[in-house]
């Protein structure tokens, strides 16, 4: 009985996790670019251009963008700047302790960052998706920035070159737990300097990072999902050639 107790005390529970849970900001969908190969491209250079200089992918090389189409030539060129090696890890050379020192918390390894975000609120695409496009201008922060979805994030906004400069605007409700008290809800976003991109290029220009950050978790995962599809196949035939022998070899049994 207790064992039955737990579950019917969890299963009650849901509706007010699920009520807390709608409370926070809400995930953007990302569009899925993991086999775009020209938006891998580009995501993988505004990874080592705008992340790379605090964010190590160590479980990543480089000679890997091979995958999405680039020569030797080409990553030497455009994507390594300290004399690194084509077969390098993407390693930084930042210590923690100063890292930790300047932000307040050591920046995470990005190279399974896509997955390690995805929670119940959404997978982990959508959170970064969200996230790079909900900086806003806060002066109250030692950054001079802070972030809708991550509150008083210590991450500067390293792309705000690009996006330009926007605040929140909110509108005033009544508390519905409170008497004569209002509230603030979030509304939008309001540009108020315009970066180098339109919101529409810099939508997708973080969709090109978010896609590369996706693939760069699992480089294989194309090549894995073409092959469990033949894989799939292959059983299901494989299966029926077994029920249509397993019927021949006992039909004369009784």
């Amino acid at each position: 009985m207790t064992l039955l107790k737990r579950l019917i005390a969890t299963l009650a529970l849901l509706p007010a996790l699920a009520c807390a849970n709608e409370g926070g900001f809400p995930l953007a969908h990302a569009p899925d670019r993991t086999k775009d190969v020209s938006a891998l491209q580009n995501g993988a250079k505004l990874f080592v251009n705008y992340c790379l200089n605090c964010h190590a992918a160590s479980s990543m090389r480089y000679n890997r963008l091979r995958d999405l189409g680039l020569s030797e030539d080409q990553i030497k060129n455009n994507l390594l700047f300290t004399g690194e090696k084509v077969g390098d890890l993407m390693k930084i050379s930042m210590l923690p302790q100063d890292a930790k020192a300047w932000f307040g918390a050591t920046p995470p390894d990005l190279s399974v960052i896509a997955r390690a975000k995805a929670s119940e609120l959404g997978s982990g695409p959508d959170w970064i998706y969200t996230y790079l496009r909900s900086y806003y201008k806060d002066d109250s922060r030692p950054t001079g920035w802070n972030n809708m979805l991550f509150p008083n994030v210590g991450m500067p906004h390293v792309l705000w070159e690009l996006q330009g400069t926007q605040v929140p605007k909110y509108s005033e409700e009544k508390d519905p737990h409170e008497e004569g008290k209002t509230i603030h809800k979030f509304e939008k976003f309001e540009l108020v300097k315009a970066g180098k991109m339109s919101a529409i290029e810099y939508d997708n220009a973080v969709a090109d990072l978010v896609g590369y950050l996706e693939w760069m978790a699992e480089p294989a995962q194309n090549t894995r999902k073409r092959l469990g599809v033949w894989v799939l196949l292959f059983l299901g035939v494989f299966l029926v050639l077994t029920w249509r022998l397993n019927a021949s070899y006992w039909k004369n049994v009784k």
